[in-house]
C-alpha cells in the first residue's frame, strides 16, 4: 500500500522514513552498504609498511685527515763521465794513465779495467764497445781479437800500425749506453780520437756510434767520417764483433767493405 507523501504503509502501520540520520549512524550506514556490496578493506595502489620501524639514518663518517706529502727533493745530477774537460790529459801517454785510474770512467763490475793499446798517429784506430770478458791485461785478447787478428794480416796492416781502443774500461753486460751518453762517455770517446790522431778509424758495434755524434735513427753507413774540433777522420761503421763471428757471409760483406773504403790499399 502507497501513502501519501513521506509515509510508507505496512501492515496497517505508518513509517516514517523523514527522521534524520545521525553523523555516525550515516558512516555505519555506507559501512553496511559497502560490506554487502563485498568489499571489506581499504586498497591503495601505493604499498604501506605498518609494522617496520623507521630506520635511523646512519652518521655521516669522519673526513680524513688530508696529510701534506713533502716535495720531492730534485734528483741529484750525476757527475760527468771523466769530470770537468778542462782537466783532461792531452798527450795519449797521459790519457792511457787517466783511462786505468780515473773513477768516473768506471761503472763497475767484476772484469779489470783494461787499458788501450797502440802508437799516435796509426794507420788504422780500431774501437769497440768493451773489452772482451776474457780479457785480464791486453784488450782484444779473445776470440773476437783473434778474428780481428785475422782480417787485419788479411789486410796488409801490421798490428803496430794500428791502435787499439773501448769506450769502456772494463767488460760490462748490458750497458745502459743512453744513460753513459747522457753522462758524457761521448765527449771522452772523441777527445780519445783526437789524442790518437789515426788516418782511419773503424768501429765495431752500434751502441758507440752515438758517441761520436751518429743519429741513430739514420742508416749506420752514412756515417763516413768523425768531425771533432775542426778534425776529420774517416770511419767505417760496422757490425759488432760477435755478429761478424757468427756469419761467414757477414764477415765477407765486411772485407768488400773494406776494399770499397781503402780503394785497395791500407
Amino acid at each position: 500500500m502507497i501513502a501519501g507523501g513521506g509515509e510508507v504503509k505496512t501492515g496497517g502501520r505508518d513509517m516514517d522514513t523523514s527522521f534524520p540520520l545521525t553523523l555516525a549512524q550515516q558512516i555505519a550506514a555506507a559501512q553496511d552498504w559497502w560490506r554487502e556490496a563485498g568489499v571489506d578493506h581499504d586498497f591503495a595502489d601505493a604499498t604501506e609498511v605498518w609494522l617496520r620501524e623507521p630506520e635511523e639514518e646512519a652518521p655521516a663518517a669522519p673526513a680524513r685527515p688530508t696529510i701534506a706529502m713533502p716535495a720531492p727533493e730534485p734528483e741529484a745530477k750525476r757527475p760527468a763521465i771523466g769530470g770537468d774537460p778542462a782537466s783532461w790529459p792531452q798527450t795519449l801517454e797521459a790519457f792511457g794513465e787517466w783511462w786505468l785510474a780515473e773513477p768516473s770512467l768506471d761503472i763497475g763490475g767484476a772484469r779489470p779495467r783494461i787499458a788501450p793499446r797502440g802508437a799516435a798517429e796509426a794507420s788504422l784506430m780500431v774501437l769497440v764497445p768493451e773489452p772482451e770478458p776474457d780479457d785480464a791485461e791486453t784488450l782484444l785478447s779473445g776470440a773476437r781479437g783473434r778474428l780481428l787478428a785475422s782480417f787485419l794480416r788479411a789486410a796488409g796492416v801490421a798490428p803496430e800500425q794500428v791502435y787499439f781502443a773501448s769506450t769502456l774500461a772494463r767488460h760490462t753486460p748490458a750497458a745502459d749506453w743512453a744513460s753513459l751518453l747522457a753522462d758524457g762517455l761521448g765527449a771522452v770517446a772523441l777527445h780519445h780520437v783526437a789524442l790518437v790522431r789515426p788516418r782511419r778509424v773503424i768501429t765495431f758495434g752500434r751502441d758507440i756510434l752515438p758517441l761520436i755524434g751518429h743519429d741513430p735513427t739514420q742508416n749506420p753507413a752514412s756515417l763516413r767520417k768523425i768531425n771533432h774540433q775542426g778534425s776529420t777522420f774517416p770511419l767505417l761503421a760496422e757490425r759488432s764483433l760477435d755478429f761478424l763471428l757468427a756469419r761467414p757471409n757477414a764477415r765477407a760483406g765486411f772485407w768488400q767493405r773494406w776494399l770499397d773504403w781503402t780503394d785497395g790499399s791500407d
